[in-house]
């Protein structure tokens, strides 16, 4: 599957890859070559899913995009320079696109506030659309 054709109807097959450590311990990996605007959009739909008002249809979606993030073999390996994450980058965005809804201010918040920890000078620039 090459990352331009991912889309938010391809992700619940990845749910089965998704546990709250394995997620934890890939964004922590990954931050600093990531950048704050794919961190924040991991964080966000982290914490729609683990919202108990997002309805069931989006935690399978996000549950799948989640899980494809921390899939130690995907289409393009997370090792090489810029490309690497691309198709990580491209299962964040088809699951925000599809869930977007169900993002609510307070689970952006709690995204914003673990987001400054590692990025402590992150502004609302970093941020993207979800800003």
């Amino acid at each position: 599957m090459a990352n331009k054709n991912l889309t938010s109807r391809d992700l619940p097959q990845f749910q089965g890859n998704y546990s709250e450590n394995a997620f934890w311990s890939k964004l922590k990996k990954i931050a600093a070559k990531a950048g704050a605007k794919v961190v924040y959009y991991a964080l966000v739909l982290f914490y729609t899913l683990t919202d108990p008002a997002t309805p069931a249809k989006y935690k399978a979606v996000i549950a799948g995009a989640l899980g494809y993030f921390i899939l130690p073999l995907d289409v393009i390996p997370d090792f090489l320079p810029f490309a690497g994450l691309a198709d990580d980058w491209a299962a964040l965005i088809a699951a925000v696109s599809y869930v977007v809804s169900a993002i609510n201010p307070q689970n952006k918040e709690k995204a914003r506030a673990k987001l400054k920890e590692w990025f402590p000078n992150a502004g609302p620039d970093d941020l993207g659309d979800l800003a």
